[in-house]
C-alpha cells in the first residue's frame, strides 16, 4: 500500500540563531501586543515578541524578550502554553504560584491559569511560548482572581 505525505505550508527550512544577538535570521522583533487593554493587570512594559513559525502549522512558536524591569500582562486563555526559558533569568507567575526560571527550565500552563511573566535578572530574559496557532485571545483576570492573587503574599508583588 503506498503512503501518500500531505503537502506542507512550507518547505523545510533551517533559521539560524545569531547567538551575539540572540536574533534569528529573518524573524523580525515586534510589539508584544498591538494595543493596550485597559482592565487590571494588563499592563505590560519592555517586551518585544518574535514569532519564529512555522506558517501554516497547527502550532506557533514564538520568543519573548523581556528588558531589565519588563513584564508581560497578567492574563489567561483557554489554550494551554508550554513555555521554556532560554535566555537570562525570569520569573513566573502561574495560578497562585511563582517560579524563579531560566536555562532551558519549562512551564506549563494549564487552561484558564493566570500567568505574568517577569524579568528577574540584570540582562535580557528570554523565553520560548509554543501554543496552538488559532487561539482565543488574552483575557483579563475577573475581580475574585485578582483579589485572590493580591491577598496571597507570595503571589501579591507580581498582580499588578
Amino acid at each position: 500500500m503506498a503512503v501518500s505525505i500531505a503537502p506542507v505550508a512550507e518547505p523545510p527550512r533551517r533559521i539560524p540563531l545569531d547567538r551575539a544577538a540572540f536574533r534569528w535570521a529573518g524573524v523580525e522583533a515586534k510589539e508584544y501586543k498591538s494595543h493596550a487593554v485597559d482592565a487590571a493587570g494588563m499592563g505590560w512594559q519592555a517586551v518585544t515578541r518574535h514569532t519564529i513559525g512555522p506558517a501554516g502549522a497547527a502550532f506557533e512558536t514564538r520568543y519573548f524578550e523581556l528588558e531589565p524591569g519588563g513584564y508581560s500582562s497578567l492574563e489567561k486563555h483557554r489554550h494551554v502554553h508550554l513555555v521554556f526559558a532560554v535566555r537570562g533569568r525570569g520569573r513566573a507567575l502561574v495560578g497562585d504560584s511563582v517560579f524563579d526560571f531560566e536555562g532551558l527550565d519549562a512551564i506549563y500552563v494549564p487552561p484558564l491559569t493566570p500567568h505574568r511573566w517577569l524579568n528577574a535578572g540584570d540582562e535580557s530574559f528570554g523565553f520560548l511560548c509554543t501554543v496552538d496557532a488559532e487561539r482565543d485571545r488574552p483575557q483579563p483576570l475577573d475581580d475574585n482572581e485578582l483579589a485572590a492573587l493580591r491577598a496571597n503574599p507570595a503571589t501579591a508583588p507580581y498582580a499588578f
